[in-house]
């Protein structure tokens, strides 16, 4: 048995241009005479769904650091330390 929306997939490049055009998705529905509960809705939303299903997921590792980069960020973390030390013995904190 074929899909039921397989006569709306052919459509798509006309309902796309009447929406350009202006008209609202109900107003496409009744020149095409589609029956249903919102059928151009439906059919958008399946466009929008597969073209959110092609683009793969990036996951995984972070690219590892280099060692100079290690360096550079301990480097910056020392002078922080340093600089916040500084900063509460002058406040008396200490």
């Amino acid at each position: 048995m074929a899909r039921r929306y397989q006569k709306i997939q052919m459509l798509l490049p006309q309902i796309q241009q009447m929406l350009e055009d202006g008209m609202t998705q109900r107003e496409v529905a009744e020149a095409l005479g589609l029956e249903g509960d919102r059928p151009v809705h439906a059919l958008l939303k399946r466009e929008r769904k597969k073209a959110v299903q092609c683009v793969p997921k990036t996951r995984g590792r972070k690219p590892a650091k280099t060692l100079q980069e290690y360096k550079y960020e301990n480097k910056r973390l020392r002078m922080e330390n340093e600089l916040l030390r500084d900063f509460l013995s002058l406040t008396e904190r200490m």
